[in-house]
């Protein structure tokens, strides 16, 4: 029989001041050098390490031969000529010069008979356990972990082994398996026990857990009542778990430990612009605003501080949320907002409140629905006039990027439809609005990020006449077409012999963007934006368009990437006259 080996030396000098660790084999090579304590050894460590480290290397590098497939090896450990199984940990000597691991692998066995049940219905045992596949131990354990996990899909929470029985034929290098596993009961939810909360009730806690409490036990409920309780915010951790015991009828009582985060945050926000100014934003937030997980989050907002884009902008909102309204995934909403937007082409002054419903179908995917109404004084080049809104906003966000804050990879949508009525039947209409973000990071490094965004939007049953100012499209400025100035892209309308400059019932826009990083926090961007604003409601159908194109700096923080991005004009005879910089907190989308 062919012996193979493999001898791991270590030279040390004095008192393993100075360390050359050699590993010669052609059998496991990998998995004994990651295993050994004593090669991850730092240089200068005293004896009395090296010794422990031996000592324990024992049974480390034989379970990496059995994870290799080897179940017939030997191994030994040498002390300047001593077994370190033989030295005493507390009788190591003063200086060490040579350690020396050997390792005879033996044969790899490869699997014989295998049996491992019960399994569900319909359930085979992996390819990996055939009798030609190698026999690591770790293929075992995967799939002895799958069959129970199988029989807990089921219903079967207490799966467990009871048996098992694993001998290796060193005639004829095969590893026989016997497994017996115990399904236990097919359990129903039990009553639903919380520990750990101060301010939110426990049966707030149950309902934003929604677990199914008399239904057939799944550790998917499991998982999705842990997302529901922290998804509110109201909780710095959330674990449940199962009962040691299962209770009566063959029910499973569970355990949801929790500890609340803290309920008030507060937060500060600032942009600069060179042509849109100073926009500086604040927030107030409350996590449990009436003892039930409720939320409350007032924010504040000025724009347009020294800026060109007409006169300073003013927002003062705030939203209450609360969770597990009408089940477990629907969360009630009532927001408010009083606004002024005194822009270019126009100057409004507005109140607006919503209702409604957000419902959370799946973990990326949130779809809203609600009322609303709004009173608005509107001064244009058109006319001044007053009107009262009622509208029904729809809207459906699905976010599949890997952060959001600073997406690498992953895709983002969110598509709404805004009817409209106003109270006298004057003005009517919808508003529709989409945006798609995809993300894409290319290399082994991992260093270059494609970004791409494409927003599109329509304006239908109202000409640009009728529609509330603001409901219309502009494009330039930060948010669609940088290096553009802010709204310099709207549509000329003729009023009597008057020609005034309007927005758009139409808008398409795209912005590409290349990011490289440079160092681990510092990343290059250069961007190209596009941006088309039409009189009809169909975005393809005789638009106008512009474009703009720079360079910009990312420094990533804790709290995101700060952005310093340098645009200029891309099309039209002004391109690349004026230089644009617009600074602020996050990616540009």
């Amino acid at each position: 029989m062919l012996k193979r080996s493999c001898a791991i030396v270590l030279f040390c000098a004095s008192s393993a001041s100075a360390q050359d660790v050699r590993l010669v084999t052609d059998a496991a090579e990998t998995a004994l050098n990651d295993a050994s304590l004593l090669v991850a050894l730092e240089a200068g460590s005293a004896p009395q390490d090296y010794i422990a480290a031996a000592r324990a290397d024992y049974r480390r590098l034989l379970t990496a031969l059995y994870g290799s497939g080897y179940y017939g090896g030997t191994i030994s450990i040498t002390v300047d000529g001593r077994e370190a199984a033989n030295i005493a940990p507390l009788d190591a000597p003063r200086a060490i010069s040579q350690v020396v691991i050997t390792v005879d692998p033996g044969d790899r066995f490869t699997f014989g008979d295998v049996q491992i049940a019960p399994l569900p219905p319909e359930t085979t045992l992996l390819d990996d356990l055939g009798p030609r596949r190698t026999a690591e131990s770790a293929v075992i354990g995967d799939v002895v972990r799958g069959g129970i996990s199988s029989w807990r899909d089921l219903g079967y929470a207490k799966a467990r082994v009871v048996d098992q029985r694993i001998v290796a034929r060193h005639a004829d290098a095969k590893l026989d398996v016997d497994v017996v596993l115990d399904t236990g009961p097919r359990l129903r939810f039990g009553p639903l026990s919380v520990s750990g909360n101060r301010n939110v009730g426990d049966d707030r806690v149950r309902e934003i857990a929604g677990l199914p409490e008399g239904e057939v036990f799944s550790p998917q409920e499991m998982d999705a009542a842990e997302r529901r309780l922290r998804r509110t915010g109201s909780f710095a951790s959330v674990a449940l778990s199962e009962a040691d015991q299962i209770g009566p009828n063959d029910t499973l009582p569970i355990n949801a430990q929790v500890s609340e985060a803290n309920p008030r945050r507060i937060g500060f926000g600032i942009e600069l612009s060179s042509i849109e100014g100073v926009t500086l934003s604040s927030f107030w937030l409350h996590r449990n605003l009436l003892g039930g997980a409720e939320r409350i989050r007032v924010d504040a907002e000025v724009s347009g501080i020294s800026g060109e884009t007409g006169g300073i902008d003013y927002r003062l909102g705030g939203t209450f949320t609360r969770p597990a309204t009408f089940g477990p995934d629907t969360d009630y909403f009532l927001s408010g907002e009083i606004s002024r937007q005194d822009e270019p082409e126009f100057l409004i002054d507005k109140i607006s409140v919503e209702t409604g419903f957000s419902r959370i179908l799946s973990d990326d995917l949130t779809v809203r629905a609600g009322v609303g109404i709004l009173r608005a004084r509107e001064e244009t080049a058109l006319e001044t006039r007053e009107y009262t809104l009622f509208t029904l906003p729809l809207d459906a966000t699905l976010d599949r990027r890997d952060e959001p804050s600073n997406a690498s990879n992953g895709y983002y949508l969110d598509v709404s439809a805004t009817p409209f009525i106003s109270s006298d039947g004057e003005i009517s209409g919808a508003r529709l609005y989409g945006d798609a973000r995809g993300y894409v990071t290319l290399g082994e490094e991992e260093k270059l990020t494609l970004a791409g965004r494409v927003q599109l939007g329509s304006v239908l049953g109202a000409d640009l006449t009728e529609a509330p100012a603001d409901f219309l499209f502009y494009s330039g400025g930060g948010g669609t077409v940088r290096g553009q100035a802010y709204q310099s892209l709207g549509v000329e309308t003729v009023q009597g012999l008057e020609t005034v400059t309007t927005g758009g019932a139409s808008f398409l826009g795209t912005q590409l963007e290349a990011r490289y990083a440079i160092r681990e926090n510092i990343a290059l961007v250069g961007f190209y934006d596009f941006g088309q604003v039409g009189a009809a409601a169909s975005p393809f159908e005789d638009a106008e368009w512009h474009a703009g194109a720079g360079v910009g700096l990312r420094y990533n923080t804790g709290i995101g990437p700060i952005r310093l991005d340098l645009g200029t004009q891309a099309s039209g005879d002004n391109a690349g006259e004026d230089l644009q910089v617009y600074i602020g907190i996050g990616q540009a989308f």
